[in-house]
């Protein structure tokens, strides 16, 4: 079996939003990337306590924000009263962490598109992660614009049977190094994409999943000089915290 046909990707990808120019994961980097003529972002979704979905990428607060503790003991109210930009520059100071549906409205509005991650961090339910953001991601993006990722089987078997035609619903299954038996990892849930750290990639798998019909992704390279012989071997798209690099070789 092989991935579905689907409209190509942008080769790249803004890491979290414009990351190098803006608080990871917040609506400021998104704007960001949209200014600066990158319109595809790769976000990260998690739950809080109360089980509304937000943009964050860490078990905790405390390295985004001027709050600690875990994000999965904050409801709403709380969350929102950090502060998630000061840390990165007096610019962003009273940046507010973003709720998935705050983030989906900038997203549909710009008409961008999206790479989000289900993280599953320890402990924390994949599931009830998938079933509360899949329904919310279709409302408002077009399945074109649109991949779904996560290293969690779980999650990614939850979104498949939320959603069984992949052609309303892409996923993308998260490797650090992509293994032996990558095929049917992405055969088990019907995958449109592999995901991988670009600095493990090897030629000859790569060659493999784009001869199989798969997308590759690539995470997160900034060296557009080290990242040039990837392109060679097919690699669809880079995640960048700062694709800008790569604009100015092409």
């Amino acid at each position: 079996m092989t991935a579905t046909t689907s409209p190509a990707l942008p080769q790249l990808i803004a890491h979290r939003g414009l990351s190098a120019q803006a608080p990871e994961n917040t609506l400021s980097a998104v704007r960001a990337a949209h200014a600066n003529g990158i319109d595809w972002v790769e976000l990260d979704a998690q739950l809080l306590g109360d089980g509304t979905p937000v943009i964050w990428h860490d078990r905790g607060v405390r390295r985004c924000s001027n709050g600690r503790g875990g994000l999965h003991k904050l409801d709403l109210a709380a969350a929102k009263a950090l502060d998630v930009g000061a840390w990165f520059g007096e610019a962003f100071q009273g940046e507010r962490m973003a709720t998935l549906a705050e983030m989906l409205d900038l997203l549909a509005a710009r008409g961008m598109g999206l790479n989000l991650e289900l993280k599953v961090c320890r402990g924390r339910d994949s599931v009830a992660l998938a079933e509360a953001v899949i329904p919310r991601l279709l409302e408002a993006l077009p399945a074109e614009r649109l991949i779904v990722s996560s290293f969690d089987a779980r999650a990614l078997a939850t979104a498949r049977a939320l959603v069984p035609d992949p052609e309303r619903l892409r996923l993308g299954v998260l490797f650090e190094k992509i293994p032996k038996a990558w095929q049917a990892e992405a055969e088990r849930f019907a995958a449109f994409s592999l995901h991988a750290d670009w600095t493990r990639l090897k030629p000859e798998r790569a060659r493999a999943i784009k001869a199989s019909g798969y997308k590759l992704l690539c995470y997160t390279a900034n060296d557009p000089q080290a990242f040039a012989p990837c392109w060679a071997w097919g690699v669809d798209s880079v995640i960048s915290d700062d694709p800008r690099r790569f604009l100015a070789t092409t």
